[in-house]
């Protein structure tokens, strides 16, 4: 007979782990007693030694699907340490709140198929129910207060179970057992329906909603919201964590109408479908694509969309309003994840309508709302919504959807939100790290990351939900929140801050403050260095690099503060987790304006052409001639003498800049439009590209599924296209060198040491351009990587009458093929072999794909991210990985 105590550590709570745990206890005859604590769960055990031997395996190895069993530590107990009653059968005791709150709490799950069934089950007592739910599916991070996991500590706590639902609950063999959100009509949370009377939310019928108490007040409150989408009407429909604004998307009027409400004219919308079969109707959905969309998660996923020639004129056609992503080639794409969802695209499907638009519930730029009342204000009143249809349960943590693509077969993240935050990510085992760090993020797309020290070596981090743009009041309290939340929930007190280099970042602002006042270490961290941090913090962790290695980092993005007092952005760094090289980057030109250059593309082309020595060019006439008179006499000027233009090194500017001189798109109506326009052009070529692929004998799709390494060989080799430029550079250099680049030893020499407070950069001023890359090995200088031979190449094109989508896939083909090559050679010089990609750029899956295929042609091992976004979403985790290690080289001197 073996007495012991077991601890088991992971996401273990409110994912059905107790019930499990006393399913297994009596399935292998064991005796006493299991809890939940702060830490985790608990579990006391009496048997004998095969059959405890199997208990415990069990733990870890047949785990609830939603449970991530992470350790199980076993003890055994002293005489005296366990009472007799505890070898007589086993049973759940009440949690304890006597630990530090170290466990892990799951992220909301999508309903389950067993609940699905019973929602649509006439026979089932939870017929209809908008709540439906049990231990393997509903809301838990959304709807928590505090730890353990208890109904009390929900927000759930305002909902008395009746006593059916209480017997389920306290039933260890019944899936609800201790299912903290279970209810039903009689006494749970019900839906409620306000809605504006002739287009006034003042209106009296709006003053006391609609509650769905009972099945057929529900349905009616369900079809009212239906008819309302159908005939054209925009609803404000809570989820999960938060509301989202809901329109007919094959409305083309609605869709317009909701675009013009919500003040988002041009950015693509995400559609929400009832099933796999009708996404395939829409887009293109392989095997990785499909287990995304019909999981546990069910976020956004990022499609290719059917071309016109696949699904016009078939029956099976899906049509949506052409506003919805306008031309763009991927179309965001989601299945319900609630039982109220599932009820509304039923109810949908009914009257036609196969695709609802479901985009956050917030005016453009504004954290996602959660409040009933205050939605009604800011989305009804306020004239976006036409009703709400919401409930009695409270939100109590903002979530936003996750949004996910699927490249060469991997998930990567764009957006890490409902799901998948906080799940912590694992940092590399340092000596002498501070217990924790609290990483502020960016300004963009922020998230916020806290750092726990474990007793074994094992870090982790803790990276909240995507947060928005940290630019005004609103949102910088939701940053806050998020903050105070995780710091709560897991006790986690900062004893280092970390922080974006930029002097103006709010996030940044406040981390400096709150060093000052509590006497804080703090690290400021150049923003592209975090951007390559945290690729490499993600294959250390994975095993893939050492903690000390080295790697060539391509942080491609569309800013950036400089160590040098410019704007960064096109960067080649040499990098370790505790500081970086900079071995190349874009030559830099002025932003007449700053943030209006990138409002207005064309500004941003004028000052690059005018850099490069272009404007003259015949091919320049058709951008000069979109600008005033007054505009461009004010803009050069404004380069001329230095007014508010600073210098930037962005490849984001750079596509911008390209977008704009081919005409495809002039002004940025949403982040990153142009170059969004830039790529969708260049895929328009490349599927015409596809259409004369040697390999494609029956046919190729616009889903590009013939191979990729065959395809991309063709089209970089092959084509015709890769000759574009050829002729340009026949005496400049080699036809595949599309920039020209600084000699080595003759750019500026810039070495970065990076400190606790700040990083400080020395550099020499001699510039020297030639046109074709050469490099010497023994040189350590950056290169200086000039554009003018590419831009040159584009207007003579343009004046040739060369088609803008051509040009377009010709200009991603020379930014990969020159990258390449010039990580070739850097990394030859340096000894390095393996390159890591970061940066916003790298949304574009045309450019990321071209230039991972061209790295590996060369020989080089690539990275990318998949546990953050490739975009500003991984900077906090970057700032965590950099301090760790920072401090704890500090400690160790």
């Amino acid at each position: 007979m073996r007495h012991v105590h077991i601890h088991v550590t992971g996401i273990v709570q409110g994912v059905g782990m107790r019930p499990f745990v006393y399913r297994e206890a009596m399935a292998h005859g064991i005796c006493g007693w299991v809890l939940n604590a702060g830490d985790g769960v608990h579990i006391e055990a009496h048997a004998p030694v095969d059959a405890l031997d199997a208990f415990v395996a069990a733990l870890s190895e047949h785990a609830p699907a939603a449970a991530l069993v992470e350790r199980v530590y076993i003890a055994d107990l002293e005489p005296g340490d366990w009472s007799a009653a505890d070898e007589q059968g086993f049973r759940i005791v009440a949690s304890q709140d006597q630990t530090a709150h170290t466990t892990l709490i799951s992220p909301d799950i999508a309903t389950c198929d067993d609940c699905l069934r019973e929602l649509f089950d006439p026979a089932d007592r939870r017929y209809h129910y908008p709540f439906i739910n049990c231990t393997n599916c509903g809301p838990r991070f959304t709807i928590i207060r505090s730890l353990p996991y208890d109904r009390a500590a929900t927000s759930m706590d305002h909902f008395p179970m009746c006593p059916t639902c209480a017997a389920e609950y306290a039933d260890p063999l019944d899936r609800r057992f201790h299912a903290q959100p279970d209810a039903c009509f009689d006494c749970g949370p019900h839906i409620t329906w306000r809605e504006a009377v002739n287009g006034d939310a003042c209106g009296n019928s709006s003053a006391t909603p609609a509650v769905g108490t009972t099945r057929e007040a529900s349905d009616a409150i369900i079809d009212r919201c239906v008819e309302l989408l159908a005939g054209g009407g925009i609803v404000a429909i809570k989820g999960l964590g938060g509301f989202h604004l809901a329109c007919d998307a094959s409305n083309e009027q609605a869709v317009a109408e909701l675009r013009r409400r919500k003040r988002r004219s041009n950015k693509p919308l995400a559609v929400m479908v009832r099933d796999l079969a009708d996404a395939e109707r829409l887009c293109h959905v392989n095997d990785v694509a499909r287990g995304l969309l019909a999981g546990s998660i069910r976020p956004i996923v990022l499609l290719r969309r059917r071309a016109a020639c696949e699904s016009g004129g078939s029956p099976d056609a899906l049509a949506l309003a052409p506003s919805v992503a306008h031309d763009l080639p991927e179309l965001g794409v989601m299945l319900p994840y609630t039982p109220l969802q599932h009820l509304l695209l039923a109810a949908a499907e009914a009257r036609g309508m196969h695709a609802l638009v479901m985009t956050s519930g917030n005016l453009s730029e504004e954290p996602i709302e959660t409040d009933d009342d205050l939605a009604w204000e800011r989305l009804v009143a306020a004239g976006i919504a036409d009703a709400l249809l919401g409930n009695d349960r409270a939100i109590l943590s903002r979530y936003d959807d996750s949004v996910v693509r699927v490249v060469d077969g991997a998930v990567m993240p764009v957006r890490r939100a409902r799901g998948y935050a906080p799940q912590p990510l694992p940092l590399p085992a340092l000596d002498g790290a501070p217990s924790c760090v609290l990483a502020c993020g960016p300004q963009q797309k922020a998230t916020i990351a806290l750092t726990r020290e474990g007793t074994n070596g094992e870090a982790t981090c803790f990276v909240s939900q995507h947060i928005g743009d940290v630019e005004n009041g609103e949102t910088f309290d939701a940053w806050n929140a998020a903050r105070t939340r995780l710091e709560d929930l897991f006790d986690l007190a900062p004893a280092a801050l970390a922080c974006d280099l930029h002097p103006s970042y709010l996030s940044s602002q406040w981390a400096r403050e709150q060093a000052r006042e509590h006497n804080l270490p703090l690290v400021e961290v150049q923003h592209h260095h975090a951007h390559i941090a945290s690729v490499m913090a993600e294959a250390i962790a994975a095993g893939q690099l050492t903690i000390d290695a080295r790697v060539l980092g391509i942080a491609f993005d569309g800013t950036g503060a400089g160590t040098d007092g410019t704007i960064w952005g096109g960067e080649f760094l040499v990098a370790g987790l505790g500081g970086f090289e900079r071995a190349a980057h874009l030559l830099t030109w002025a932003l007449p304006g700053g943030a209006a250059s990138v409002r207005d593309a064309r500004r941003n082309a004028f000052a690059l052409l005018s850099e490069l020595g272009l404007l003259e060019h015949p091919g320049a006439a058709r951008l000069l001639d979109s600008l005033d008179e007054q505009t461009r006499s004010v803009t050069a000027t404004m380069i001329e003498r230095g007014i508010n233009s600073p210098r930037t090194s962005s490849m984001g500017r750079l596509f911008d800049a390209a977008a704009a001189i081919l005409s495809i798109c002039d002004k940025a109506t949403y982040e990153g439009e142009p170059a969004i326009e830039l790529e969708a052009a260049a895929w328009r070529a490349l599927d015409g590209e596809i259409s004369r692929f040697a390999g494609n004998q029956a046919g190729v799709s616009a889903s590009v599924s013939t191979s990729l390494d065959s395809l991309f060989r063709y089209v970089l080799t092959t084509n015709p296209l890769s000759g574009i430029f050829a002729s340009d550079f026949a005496k400049k250099g080699s036809p595949d060198t599309l920039f020209a680049t600084s000699a080595p030893g003759t750019g500026p020499k810039s070495t970065h040491f990076e400190s606790s407070q700040t990083t400080f950069a020395t550099q020499s001023r001699s510039k020297k351009y030639v046109s074709e890359l050469t490099v010497q090995a023994a040189s350590d200088s950056p290169f200086v990587l000039d554009p003018k031979p590419l831009f040159e190449a584009l207007l003579s094109r343009i004046e040739t009458g060369e088609s803008a989508d051509r040009l377009a896939l010709g200009f991603h083909i020379a930014i990969a093929r020159s990258s390449a090559r010039i990580a070739r050679e850097i990394c030859a010089r340096e000894g390095i072999d393996t390159v890591a990609l970061s940066g916003g750029v790298f949304m574009n899956r045309l450019l990321l794909q071209l230039l991972t295929h061209e790295l590996k042609d060369v020989g080089l091992a690539v990275l990318v991210p998949h546990a953050v976004p490739v975009n500003d979403g991984c900077i906090a985790y970057g700032q965590a990985a950099i301090a760790r290690a920072r401090l704890a080289q500090t400690a160790s001197r």
